[in-house]
């Protein structure tokens, strides 16, 4: 994948998660998974070749004399392009999307959840520094 996320259209991804449920597949086979009303086969194709353009798929030789599409990027890695680049343009900072959410949309239970992660999320980091002298 590219270093510089470039954004995606809905069209392209959802394109992109359906070849990570669906693994290698034709533009046909790949066409076969999206919900009605379809694309036509030639505007899935288009998806498919701008999505490679901008570095999220690749392609291998199919059975068949085409080809097969796959993503290049992991499903974790583009939430975490797509979530850095929100918070940065929105809140500035991991720390200020944090606070906003904890002041304005998170309730009681929600928030001890949140910091049980925290301190389980310290505990494991100092393990691992503890376990590295």
């Amino acid at each position: 994948m590219k270093k510089e996320l470039e954004k995606l259209t809905d069209k392209e991804e959802e394109t992109l998660t359906l070849l990570w449920e669906y693994g290698p597949c034709a533009v046909k086979e790949l066409l076969a998974h999206f919900s009605e009303p379809k694309p036509h086969v030639n505007t899935l194709s288009t998806f498919v070749r701008s999505l490679e353009h901008k570095g999220y798929v690749g392609h291998e030789p199919g059975r068949y004399g085409g080809f097969n599409y796959f993503a290049t990027c992991s499903k974790s890695d583009y939430r975490r392009g797509v979530l850095s680049k929100i918070v940065q343009r929105f809140f500035g900072s991991a720390f200020s999307l944090a606070s906003n959410l904890v002041e304005d949309h998170l309730d009681d239970e929600e928030l001890r959840s949140l910091l049980k992660m925290i301190e389980n999320n310290k505990k494991i980091e100092n393990n691992k520094k503890g376990a590295g002298k």
